[in-house]
């Protein structure tokens, strides 16, 4: 399959859910089984690449008029799991979510309110037919969610640096970084339980408890002998190696979690400032940019 571009669009970070093909009903099976066999499957840099592509044109298109038939693949203990792009249903979540992110006179600009509203109305229309739909990839951007970290532990932590060498036409290295965790879906939704046990019973209130109870419930709807996968994505090429290799946010969090378990403020206070304290030097490089 061609790429809209070599250029590396980064910036982005994902939280993904491979479903074994056992999941899926026919005729869905079907095509995912034959799809995992393909040898080009396209990356999610493609899946990005033909977003911001859908931009140029006058007018823009909002969100893409037919539904992905791409997924991510993976091999899990010899069971073919997949990732379903779904990036129709995405762009209309995404659409909703843009008017807090950018200024009113830029989102003007970028995607026209006739646009919207159109996209807002074809959203609305098709949820009427599919009320139980849900996306397999929740994605952010400058950022990874505290909340998603609570899924992981440090001993899942990926970290490849990179080989550097030669530059892409995008002015990247051919060989990429690479940081992610993989975890169970059994693993992920126990922490998310002890996570909220703990948090509940030190605070009374924190956007970390609603995010995880959001992300929480999100996960019940997939198969339980899912894999859960928080991946760096495009983030991975805006960041120092240095803060990339001593990025232990999963443990950070970990460590949090449990100091508040134990009453301990103080270590719980310790582990908060060194997550502030990193993720703010990447709020930086957003407003650099």
């Amino acid at each position: 399959m061609p790429k809209v571009s070599s250029v590396v669009v980064p910036y982005a970070t994902y939280l993904r859910v491979y479903e074994p093909l056992a999941a899926f009903p026919e005729p869905e099976r079907s095509h995912w089984a034959r799809y995992a066999r393909r040898p080009d499957r396209p990356s999610y840099q493609d899946e990005l690449r033909r977003s911001l592509a859908d931009l140029l044109p006058t007018p823009p298109v909002a969100v893409p008029v037919h539904e992905s038939r791409d997924a991510f693949v993976l091999d899990v203990d010899g069971v073919v799991c997949v990732c379903p792009w779904r990036t129709r249903l995405r762009g209309w979540q995404a659409l909703g979510e843009l008017a807090e992110e950018l200024p009113a006179v830029v989102l003007d600009a970028v995607l026209p309110p006739v646009v919207r509203r159109q996209a807002t109305q074809d959203y609305e229309r098709w949820l009427a037919g599919n009320p139980d739909a849900r996306p397999w990839i929740r994605t952010a951007t400058w950022q990874v969610p505290l909340n998603w970290f609570v899924l992981v532990s440090d001993e899942e932590r990926e970290y490849v640096k990179g080989a550097g060498g030669p530059a892409d036409a995008g002015g990247f290295p051919r060989e990429a970084p690479l940081l992610r965790y993989r975890t169970p879906m059994v693993q992920a939704r126990r922490r998310v339980a002890r996570g909220l046990r703990a948090l509940r019973d030190a605070i009374d209130e924190s956007p970390l408890i609603d995010g995880l109870v959001d992300v929480g419930r999100w996960l019940e709807e997939f198969h339980p002998r899912s894999l859960v996968e928080l991946d760096y994505g495009g983030l991975v090429h805006v960041l120092p190696a240095g803060d990339l290799e001593g990025d232990h946010s999963a443990a950070d969090v970990a460590q949090g979690i449990e100091a508040l378990r134990v009453g301990d403020g103080v270590a719980a206070g310790e582990a908060y400032a060194r997550l502030v304290e990193r993720w703010r030097a990447v709020r930086d490089l957003r407003s650099a940019n």
